[in-house]
């Protein structure tokens, strides 16, 4: 199949991009460079330098291409920057959304696999958080990714294009092979915050609140390896391609606090990790768990890295490469 992944020099988009190019597939890369590396491409894959706000630029990517399917992972991500920039994050993420689905409509592309998140459900009203979930975002940023998935419903009604859209819970790791060396730039993310510490690139970790209901007082999250991610997506296509479009989680049911994560990356990096407790943050829930039955039973998927020392394993590798 050829499929262009919009997004493709990213941290989550390149390690599609790799699954893809193992199981046989033609990828094309689109990607602006503004959080995407370079030294996250394959020579096997062509890119194209572009931006989804640019529409002509994504419109002759989509003619000189002719894609069977897009990976759409092309998106401002940072929550708390979205409640207070709530413009940009228009811009970015609904209108781009938007130009692309309008290209892919215009240039009779089959099927899309949209990166949603599991921002879309805000505060958990019952833990595992299944498909059925009210969706009610406590962000702007996780608003934007349900505006997208009720987009991709109107145009999957009226424009016949398959849609996958796969809700994240919280993605880390790296490429066991270390075929993937470029690092997140500025994250926002507890994992490669407290690598950033371990190799001395920051001072301390900041702990938002030590008073939660759980085992160590600290949140707890559902932590997905970023290769289970992208296995998720290849196989998203191989099932659009005999059903209809679908919703699904990704996650693994299980969860480690920020404590946990901070403790395991000591013992594994052998370094020693400054952290300060600070006060709570605004909408940050205890415990944050998935409930990915849907993707075993429908996709067929299920995590397969998702261990914690795992996770920290194949990331302190890329971070001390």
């Amino acid at each position: 199949m050829k499929i262009a992944v919009i997004g493709g020099a990213g941290y989550i988009g390149s390690h599609v991009v790799r699954e893809l190019l193992d199981f046989g597939h033609e990828v094309f890369v689109y990607d602006n460079l503004s959080s995407g590396l370079r030294q996250n491409l394959f020579e096997e894959a062509n890119f194209t330098h572009g931006d989804i706000l640019d529409v002509q630029k994504l419109n002759e990517f989509f003619c000189v291409t002719k894609p069977d399917g897009i990976v759409h992972l092309a998106a401002l991500k940072a929550a708390g920057e979205s409640m207070l920039l709530p413009e940009k994050y228009s811009v970015h993420n609904i209108t781009g959304s938007l130009n692309i689905l309008n290209a892919a409509s215009k240039h009779s592309v089959k099927y899309i696999v949209f990166s949603s998140s599991a921002a879309v459900y805000g505060s958990p009203k019952y833990l595992p958080m299944d498909e059925k979930h009210p969706t009610e975002p406590e962000n702007y940023y996780g608003y934007t990714k349900l505006a997208i998935e009720q987009y991709l419903q109107w145009y999957g009604k009226l424009k016949g294009i398959k849609y996958a859209a796969l809700r994240y819970f919280n993605a880390a790791g790296y490429d066991a092979k270390g075929r993937i060396s470029g690092l997140e730039q500025n994250p926002a993310n507890l994992i490669p915050i407290v690598m950033e510490a371990a190799i001395g690139k920051r001072a301390s970790v900041s702990v938002f609140g030590n008073d939660y209901e759980t085992e160590d007082g600290t949140g707890v999250r559902d932590y997905i390896h970023v290769s289970d991610l992208a296995r998720a997506h290849r196989m998203a296509f191989d099932k659009l391609q005999g059903s209809e479009s679908f919703i699904v989680n990704l996650g693994v049911n299980s969860g480690n606090s920020v404590l946990e994560v901070i403790k395991a990356t000591e013992r594994i990096s052998g370094k020693k990790i400054n952290y300060q407790i600070t006060g709570r943050r605004a909408g940050d829930p205890a415990v944050v768990l998935a409930n990915p039955a849907l993707a075993k039973e429908f996709l067929g998927w299920q995590a397969e890295s998702s261990d914690l020392e795992t996770l920290l394993e194949t990331t302190w590798k890329a971070y001390i490469r």
